[in-house]
């Protein structure tokens, strides 16, 4: 009894309990101390096994509870998986455990961990729905055994997982499904390369690794997602942080940019509070394209040829499609981005302003461009009070100048007083243009607009008059004020505009002849095919003398034929005596030498001279008949050279 029990203190191997009785035999022991010592043997055995039972219960519940505190401190989902397919190996005494968990993209299962394993076709395996013992355990949600899966006919066998089978040699396969409530996620397996039978204990140990499993899978899953949900509210309060400091920076970009304008500032200081808030360069532009004015912070980014003056405002402008820019912030209601830059139209309503072109040193964000949108709009209100100022003033001065038109003059120094508050002295020299474009409605009145802003810089009036638009302009030369108002106004209207020109008008009461002639001046540019164009009545020739009221014979003399006039002054040479004589000939070189009683070659040298005087276009007919008109007036007034 006493050897038994010292047997069971050592854990002895159940042979060993076998030595007692075969000792008595030896020695000759009767046969009922035999049978009493078979009783102790096989009650000592039992004892044995119920020790070890309960060990193996031990460490199985150790094993649990190792894998639930790897469970509450989660941090690596697979180190906690790889402990517990190693602790399936080690409790089950298996050679191999592995784990297989589903793909739902693919419809299948993949080998997530393995324990045990040297094949690499078999921890590449993948297990189809319903395949071998695992996809089986998959589909059905049960445990499933085999002592010898090659040779069980209970699992639908495919080449690869086959394959895969024998190249890690295994013969037996426990694998028990790993569940989310009703779903299951993948499989637990333990497997041994000899056939073994799988116990219900081990089977139910199994089962309980796999829940523990099947807890960390979605432990981490709901971690990962909480940190994702956390991640995300983490950058949408970055985002509503930035988003309010952005309005609020936006409102008080705003709010200061309003508070300029009611202290009475203007657009250049709407520029220079808008490159104070937004580092960079500003250009503003007017409906024509026209700086307005320029702005820029210190360290922008200047264009190519920006000098000691400030930034090239005009290479900036270049490098947009302005028009097409303007257009489509106009279409989208918001500035557009080309480039670099960004442009954000100047308008109100229907009615084009101008705009905003602006180069940050970095792009702007959302809120910023509000700011640039915010300065635009108040821009568009200050170029509109601007506008509405300017057409108070210049229905004013139209109204004088409609006045001193219309004549007959009543009271000459109240007229005189009304220019001087404009800042308009009408006792100094004024030129009078007339001009027209046949345009009606609203491209009038754009015409009439363009003529007032462009009277009002130069110090003059403006008026729509008799389907004329009329201007007084600071000078002594109406062709060329002509001219100018032709090639500005019509590029304005994108049309042909002619226009007349007269004057100088030197007091209130000259200036209503000089309108009506230049006005007579337009019509015959028009009548003359010369629409587009601008001239005076001394650029027209005959014409001009005829239609002129001053009827000035030596200016049109001057003009027609003063060069050679002056050449035979200062010579004495005889080309105006030669002219008379060609043109008396009907053009003939030969009867022109004869009256002159001079060879043809010296005709021919005194026509070239001439022809170097007044310019190779003095035989065409209509400076022909000038020229011919200016000699006889010139012998009028005295005898020809000899």
């Amino acid at each position: 009894m006493l050897e038994f029990l010292t047997l069971l203190a050592r854990e002895a191997a159940p042979v060993e309990f076998e030595r007692p009785l075969l000792a008595a035999r030896q020695s000759g022991a009767p046969a009922s101390e035999l049978a009493a010592l078979e009783e102790i043997k096989i009650a000592a055995l039992r004892v044995r096994e119920l020790l070890e039972r309960r060990r193996r219960r031990e460490e199985e519940l150790s094993a649990l509870y190792d894998t639930a505190s790897d469970l509450a401190g989660l941090r690596d989902l697979d180190a906690v998986l790889r402990a517990i397919v190693h602790r399936a190996r080690t409790l089950l005494g298996a050679d191999v455990s592995y784990m297989t968990l589903d793909d739902p993209e693919r419809g299948d299962t993949y080998m997530r961990i393995t324990d045990g394993s040297v094949a690499a076709s078999f921890q590449s395996l993948r297990l189809p729905a319903g395949a071998g013992l695992g996809g089986l355990v998959a589909v059905s949600g049960t445990p499933y055994s085999t002592a010898a899966y090659g040779k069980d006919p209970r699992f639908h066998h495919t080449k690869e997982i086959d394959s895969g089978v024998r190249d890690e040699g295994l013969v037996a396969i426990l694998g028990v499904p790993l569940l989310l409530g009703s779903t299951v996620i993948g499989v637990l397996f333990a497997a041994n390369r000899t056939e073994r039978p799988f116990a219900r204990e081990e089977v139910a140990l199994l089962a309980s690794l796999a829940a523990h499993a099947a807890i960390a899978i979605d432990t981490a899953r709901l971690l990962t997602e909480t940190q994702a949900a956390l991640a995300e509210l983490s950058a949408a309060n970055e985002v509503i942080q930035a988003h309010s400091a952005s309005v609020e920076r936006a409102a008080a970009a705003h709010d200061r940019m309003t508070a300029l304008v009611l202290r009475g500032g203007g657009v250049e200081d709407v520029a220079a509070d808008l490159v104070d808030i937004l580092d960079g360069l500003l250009l503003v532009l007017d409906a024509q394209g026209r700086t307005l004015a320029t702005a820029a912070s210190p360290g922008a980014p200047a264009s190519a040829g920006a000098g000691e003056d400030g930034p090239a405002a005009g290479d900036l402008a270049a490098e947009v499609d302005l028009a097409g820019a303007v257009a489509a912030s106009r279409a989208e209601g918001r500035s557009v981005q080309r480039g670099d830059a960004y442009v954000a139209a100047v308008a109100a309503g229907a009615d084009n302003l101008g705009a905003l072109v602006f180069r940050p040193t970095t792009p702007l964000e959302g809120a910023d461009q509000r700011i640039l949108e915010r300065a635009a709009q108040i821009t568009a209100l200050l170029l509109l009070f601007r506008r509405t100022v300017a057409e108070a003033e210049g229905q004013v001065r139209g109204e004088l100048l409609d006045d001193l038109i219309a004549g007959p003059l009543r009271d000459e120094e109240a007229l005189r007083s009304r220019a001087a508050r404009l800042g308009v002295t009408l006792d100094q020299p004024h030129v009078v243009v007339a001009a027209t474009d046949q345009a009606s409605g609203a491209l009038r009145q754009r015409a009439l607009s363009w003529a007032r802003t462009f009277a009002a810089t130069r110090g003059g009036l403006a008026a729509a008059r008799d389907g004329r638009i009329a201007l007084l302009l600071p000078g002594s030369d109406p062709a060329s004020a002509a001219r100018t108002v032709a090639r500005e106004l019509g590029r304005a209207l994108a049309r042909p505009v002619t226009a007349g020109g007269a004057g100088p008008a030197c007091s209130p009461a000259a200036v209503a002849g000089a309108f009506h002639e230049a006005d007579s001046c337009a019509t015959a540019l028009l009548a003359l095919g010369r629409a587009g164009d601008g001239a005076s009545h001394t650029e027209l020739g005959y014409v001009g003398l005829l239609l002129g009221d001053r009827r000035d014979v030596p200016a049109f003399v001057h003009a027609a034929a003063g060069p050679v006039i002056d050449y035979d002054a200062r010579r004495g040479t005889a080309l105006l005596k030669t002219l008379e004589a060609y043109f008396a000939a009907g053009g003939s070189l030969a009867r022109a030498a004869e009256t002159l009683h001079v060879h043809v070659n010296t005709v021919t040298q005194r026509l070239d001279r001439i022809g170097h005087l007044l310019g190779p276009d003095w035989q065409t007919p209509n400076r022909a008949l000038d020229l011919q008109l200016a000699l006889r007036l010139h012998r009028l007034r005295g005898p020809l050279s000899a």
